[in-house]
This record gives C-alpha cells, sequence and structure tokens, in this order.
C-alpha cells in the first residue's frame, strides 16, 4: 500500500470513530453502564443495604447457658423494655447488644459477688418477626427464619399483587425512623427489617 493509501485508511477510521461517538457508541474504555437508573421509564436503581451484626431487640427468645451451673441457665424472652430476667442477678437489658457483648455483661454481673469465673453461651432460638407492607396478597407480620431473602419474604406474603412495582422494593432497617433503601430481590433481611412494596402507576 503506498502512503497516500496509508493515509485514506486512516482518516476513513477516525472518521468512522467519530461518528459513533457522536451516535451514542461504546462506552469509553473504564465507562460503567448501571442498571437501572432513574430515566423516564420510571426505573429506580437499587442500592447495597448495609448489614451490620445483628443486635437483640424485643421478641427474641434466647437461650442462655451458664456452664457447671444449670440453675442459672435457662431459657429467656427479651421483653418489650428490651431486658429480661436472670436468676441471682435480676433485670438484664439486651436490646442494641450482640450475643457475643450480652454474654460479657451476664459474666461481668456474676463476677460480681457470685461466681469466680463465669462462662456464658447465648443461642438465639427465635428471632423477632420482620414485616412487609404493600403491594403483596399478605401483607403483616412474619417469623424469621435465617437466610431469608427479599423475594423469600415476598412469597411467605402471598406474592406480589398486579399493581406491585417490582423493581422499587424499599426496606427500612432500624426501625420506622430509619431511612428507606430501594434493595434486590435477593438481598438479605434481618429480623425486625420493615419491607415496603410500592404501587406502581400505570
Amino acid at each position: 500500500m503506498t502512503g497516500l493509501g496509508r493515509r485514506l485508511v486512516t482518516l476513513l477510521i477516525l472518521g468512522l470513530g467519530l461518528t459513533l461517538a457522536a451516535c451514542g457508541g461504546a462506552p469509553t474504555p473504564g465507562e460503567l453502564s448501571v442498571p437501572g437508573g432513574s430515566g423516564v421509564d420510571g426505573e429506580v436503581t437499587p442500592q447495597r443495604l448495609a448489614a451490620p451484626a445483628y443486635t437483640l431487640d424485643t421478641g427474641d427468645r434466647l437461650r442462655v447457658v451458664v456452664f457447671r451451673h444449670e440453675d442459672l441457665s435457662g431459657e429467656f424472652e427479651v421483653d418489650g423494655s428490651g431486658s429480661f430476667a436472670m436468676p441471682l442477678i435480676g433485670e438484664v437489658d439486651a436490646a442494641g447488644l450482640s450475643t457475643r457483648q450480652l454474654e460479657q455483661r451476664i459474666a461481668e454481673r456474676l463476677r460480681d459477688g457470685y461466681l469466680v469465673d463465669p462462662q456464658i453461651s447465648i443461642e438465639v432460638l427465635n428471632y423477632r418477626p420482620f414485616f412487609i407492607l404493600g403491594e403483596v396478597n399478605r401483607p403483616g407480620q412474619y417469623p424469621y427464619a435465617s437466610g431469608m431473602s427479599v423475594i423469600n419474604a415476598v412469597a411467605l406474603a402471598g406474592g406480589f399483587t398486579f399493581r406491585a412495582r417490582e423493581n422499587a422494593i424499599a426496606v427500612q432497617r432500624g426501625g420506622s425512623g430509619a431511612p428507606q433503601v430501594v434493595v434486590t430481590p435477593d438481598t438479605p433481611i434481618l429480623p425486625g427489617d420493615i419491607i415496603r412494596v410500592p404501587e406502581r402507576f400505570f
């Protein structure tokens, strides 16, 4: 190919590249295409919902084992005030604590005049329920099972209604005053979560 021919081919390639760019062709290297977005069709981009370590609250039922002291061990339910009563030490505040933190709290209380070196183990027997509201066939309160996701919760509530906006399911974590976060169907849920399925507009 002559020098003139090579220059013509180069100009043709450059012209084709400019035409593709003007028409919205392939993204430039490093550019990411985000699914969903907030375009004219009302799509909402799901966000990642933080999953902190599980903390106890009202409605959780616990098995507390004090090793070598069966008389102090037993099953207890966290009441409306966020506490429960144990032999010897009385009321124990549990709300907002992880099981490990509660083990440490009980050990400290028992160490204070009762036992020399208490060893405590705590297991959650029954978790507090979660709630699903909005466009599902049976909204309400449901028992939590380990490993549940948003779509499991929807199925438990009888599935979506025909009005459900399935791409905009939101979860509130941390109580009714917490922000709502739009999530994907496979997002894990935690006990106490409030799931909201909004209505779509025709």
